[in-house]
């Protein structure tokens, strides 16, 4: 295999990274198809990486299920912002992103998130403003970039994070192996051009 940036061979593991990273991808994009064809996919996708990661393969379903249900019901119940509103759930804990007009659109989407069986916990990470096309464009590129760093890093297993990035602020949540680990990857994420600030709800994983 050759490194495709310098021409010479890739890394030792760069192989496993470029398919982890690929699962990554289709599983931070599934969320924009909408409905349930974003369901199927991230169903599919999440199973095919359970093997990789700390959560159990019932627990990543039991998680991909509970996202599904929150999409919807803010579908459902806030049309005009369902797009605004970043859903992910990760053990049980669902953690709400993105930018929305008005304090009551806030309220309604917590609400709605804490109706879904299943789940323990709502991080409520919303802000309340309008982002424009160039955050928007900054925020995929802060999330894309970072991804990739830890995707990339041996030290790092990657599949135990997820990242979400709302007006330059960067939202993380999963499992870390240990703090050196989880060190590494708040220092990439704070060395990123336009982060403002990184925010993490990523627990240590529990010593045997």
């Amino acid at each position: 295999m050759t490194d495709f940036q310098n021409g010479g061979p890739a890394p030792r593991g760069a192989s496993r990274h470029a398919r982890i990273f690929s699962l990554l991808v289709m599983i931070a994009t599934a969320p924009v198809l909408g409905g349930c064809a974003s369901a199927v996919i991230g169903g599919g996708a999440a199973v095919g990486v359970a093997a990789l990661e700390e959560r159990t393969i019932g627990t990543v379903t039991n998680d991909t299920k509970t996202a599904a249900q929150i999409h919807l019901l803010i579908l459902e119940n806030l049309p005009d912002h369902a797009l605004k509103v970043g859903i992910e759930v990760f053990e049980g804990r669902a953690l709400l992103t993105g930018a929305v007009p008005t304090q009551e659109v806030r309220a309604d989407a917590v609400r709605l998130a804490w109706s879904v069986k299943g789940v323990k916990d709502v991080l409520n990470e919303i802000q309340i403003s309008s982002s424009g096309i160039v955050d928007t464009a900054r925020d995929a590129w802060i999330t894309a970039q970072l991804t990739w760093k830890i995707t990339f890093d041996e030290n790092v297993h990657a599949i135990n994070y997820v990242v979400e990035t709302v007006n330059g602020t960067v939202y993380l949540i999963g499992i870390a192996k240990n703090r050196a680990e989880l060190d590494r990857v708040l220092a990439y994420a704070r060395e990123l051009t336009y982060v403002k600030k990184v925010i993490r709800h990523v627990r240590l994983k529990a010593r045997p």
